[in-house]
């Protein structure tokens, strides 16, 4: 199953109207940026335990290690959860940059220094959270 069938399949397997939500995010990031890596995530690790909720994942940016080392992942990454729904803003350097720039606009959200949480869409302001990844995948991408 290539990446974008395993997409499709995790958005179909949210229940409504979670689904709706997930598949609207969705659209919009691929429609915006279209030239974006898509990837995704099913939550286990390397011995197949389960260590996080599956994620689809966009753009793409270098995480280098102390020891030297590095590896690829993605820059947003968008998640369902048991409350509802996550949109990571990952490889920022000022862990506070999410929370002052889109916090006080983005409405009943929570925002982390590299997450933001959500219960729906109809919760928050949509044009502050496209914001938000817009600003994460520009980092990176040709607009």
């Amino acid at each position: 199953m290539d990446t974008a069938d395993q997409v499709e399949a995790y958005l179909a397997s949210q229940p409504e109207p979670k689904q709706s939500d997930l598949r609207q995010l969705h659209g919009h990031v691929i429609a915006e940026f279209p030239l974006a890596r898509l990837w995704f995530t099913d939550g286990t690790n390397e011995q197949g335990k389960v260590v996080a909720n599956p994620n689809i994942g966009y753009g793409e940016y270098t995480i280098r290690y102390a020891n030297g080392s590095s590896r690829n992942f993605y820059r947003i990454g968008l998640s369902a959860t048991a409350t509802g729904i996550s949109v990571y803003v990952l490889g920022l350097d000022d862990k506070t940059y999410l929370s002052r720039s889109y916090g006080t606009s983005i409405g009943k959200a929570s925002v982390t220094g590299y997450c933001i949480r959500f219960g729906r869409i109809a919760d928050i302001d949509l044009h502050t959270l496209y914001a938000a990844i817009r600003d994460g995948l520009a980092r990176d991408l040709p607009v």
